[in-house]
């Protein structure tokens, strides 16, 4: 491609390096496209933004839900691979959400690992009641992405 610029005028020579680089810009887009799409609904900064960018390293495309009366609507439409939840928010409850994302025929297979303080115990539990695939503590969920990812992903 190289020798093919050198033997081209000035213009065309403009008119292919401008091409290529829209036509780079372009696959870029694409690439971002084929990247899985990882849903996550929080409240609390921590572990939730760094949630985000750990899964961001991770190549996977990330939409943070801000209100948790969304997360069932992005769920259904947006076509995620995994969703993420905050089990300790404070405006409502998200376990009726997992349950209502396990009751509906569109997004009852997503697996939905969902994340909440060590010692809420009646909370994990109750994460687990509605239908979560995992519930982990807040204070693994980082250090141990990677092998949750892997076992929520598991086919059963």
């Amino acid at each position: 491609m190289a020798g093919a610029r050198r033997l081209l005028p000035g213009f065309a020579r403009r008119l292919l390096c401008h091409n290529s680089f829209a036509f780079l810009r372009l696959l870029d887009k694409l690439r971002l496209v084929t990247l899985p799409l990882a849903l996550v609904f929080y409240e609390d900064l921590i572990p939730g933004s760094q949630l985000v960018n750990r899964l961001q390293d991770s190549k996977y495309r990330v939409q943070v839900v801000p209100k948790l009366d969304e997360l069932f609507d992005c769920a259904a439409h947006a076509g995620p691979m995994l969703i993420f939840a905050d089990l300790a928010p404070r405006s409502r409850d998200v376990c009726a959400v997992i349950r209502k994302l396990r009751n509906e025929s569109s997004t009852a297979h997503l697996p939905v690992i969902a994340f909440a303080d060590d010692g809420d115990d009646a909370l994990q539990a109750a994460g687990r009641a509605a239908g979560a695939t995992l519930v982990v503590a807040d204070s693994v969920i980082l250090t141990h992405l990677s092998q949750f990812i892997e076992q929520a992903l598991q086919i059963e």
